[in-house]
């Protein structure tokens, strides 16, 4: 059958610790992305981050060998980090030194919170209040004929969270707002380290599809 070209079995192994490691993420409870400060972001890098996020798994970021590189590259890794994965800045961030045992603590202190923050249980009264007061600081913009109305929330899952939002046109409801949403919710339930879902659901309008007789 012949012998594979070095390679080629380098980047079949390789494919297959990428394929193990989209698995465990999935089966994850929080999931600790380890970064090679010495190689900066990589491609592979980010597109796990991206399928942490895409997966809701909670997150933590470290940065290994930071002892390894001087200032320069320093504040070149974590400009890297912001514009390739500016997605999970809710993710707690440490810069650590595997081999010589620094800042290991305030790691896993972060994966606990993290994994509280993901199974955080949000009651629909406070959900519902917060909703109302982000709409009576800042109304949703109205699209053409509709403005969106928000009248109430509740929590729909855990792990990630999920918040899904009651009331009329809120297919109308932008990103911009929908963030500004989700700064509110975290903030009050201090959602460090986990994705969070809000889901907009309209109540159905009895008229739509019908020609006026």
């Amino acid at each position: 059958a012949g012998l594979r070209r070095k390679g080629q079995v380098f980047e079949a192994i390789e494919k297959f610790s990428v394929v193990k490691t989209l698995q465990a993420i999935e089966s994850a409870s929080v999931v600790l992305l380890l970064i090679d400060a010495t190689q900066g972001i990589t491609d592979q890098d980010a597109h796990i981050a991206g399928y942490i996020l895409e997966s809701g798994r909670a997150v933590v970021i470290a940065i290994n060998k930071w002892d390894a590189i001087d200032e320069y590259a320093r504040e070149l890794v974590k400009r890297s980090i912001e514009t390739r994965m500016g997605f999970l800045k809710f993710a707690a961030m440490h810069f650590i030194s595997a081999q010589k045992r620094q800042g290991l603590g305030p790691v896993w202190d972060s994966i606990a919170q993290a994994h509280r923050a993901a199974n955080c249980k949000m009651s629909t009264p406070v959900l519902t209040r917060l909703l109302l007061e982000a709409v009576q600081f800042q109304t949703p913009k109205k699209n053409g004929m509709y403005r969106p109305k928000l009248r109430y929330a509740h929590q729909g899952g855990m792990n990630p969270p999920i918040i899904v939002v009651h009331g009329n046109s809120l297919e109308h409801v932008t990103d911009a707002y929908k963030r500004f949403l989700e700064g509110r919710f975290r903030k009050e339930f201090d959602l460090v380290g986990t994705p969070l879902r809000i889901q907009m659901k309209s109540a159905d309008n009895p008229f739509a599809g019908k020609r006026p007789a």
